[in-house]
């Protein structure tokens, strides 16, 4: 509870801090533009990298294999497309941070447990598992 309480008052008033302070050093129009500089060029990049994560998520479909870290890899991109979306500057290098492939990976493989599934070999299973035997009804009563 205090995370979110920290997110959905501390940034915004964070953010309205930084844009005062920079709109006060470069003027308001200026800041405004660059705030709207960053929603475009990272909405961009955004699009960009997430056909990338689409490419890389049918090629996974394509050879039978469920593709878990690419769609982590996707929902982290659509993490940073908001962070960039939302007006500060903060949050818009939070965003640009999202944006950079090792560090998304690096997200992932830290709070992701990653268990290899053996397909082949030794132990590996093919097809459903089915367990032959009789059975009897024994009704009570």
């Amino acid at each position: 509870m205090p995370i979110f309480i920290l997110l959905f008052i501390g940034l915004p008033l964070i953010e309205v801090y930084f844009l005062i302070k920079v709109g006060s050093v470069i003027g308001a129009v200026p800041t405004i533009a660059l705030s709207i500089l960053c929603a475009i060029l990272g909405a961009w990049l955004v699009r960009r990298q997430g056909f990338g994560v689409l490419m890389r998520v049918r090629e996974s479909l394509a050879r039978d294999e469920v593709p878990a870290l690419e769609l982590l890899d996707g929902a982290l991109l659509l993490v940073a497309g908001l962070f960039l979306l939302l007006p500060g500057f903060l949050t818009d290098t939070l965003g640009f941070l999202l944006l950079i492939p090792p560090l998304r990976r690096w997200v992932v493989r830290r709070y992701v447990k990653v268990i290899p599934v053996r397909t082949h070999g030794p132990g590996a299973e093919r097809g459903p598992r089915v367990i032959e035997g009789h059975f009897r009804r024994v009704d009570k009563g």
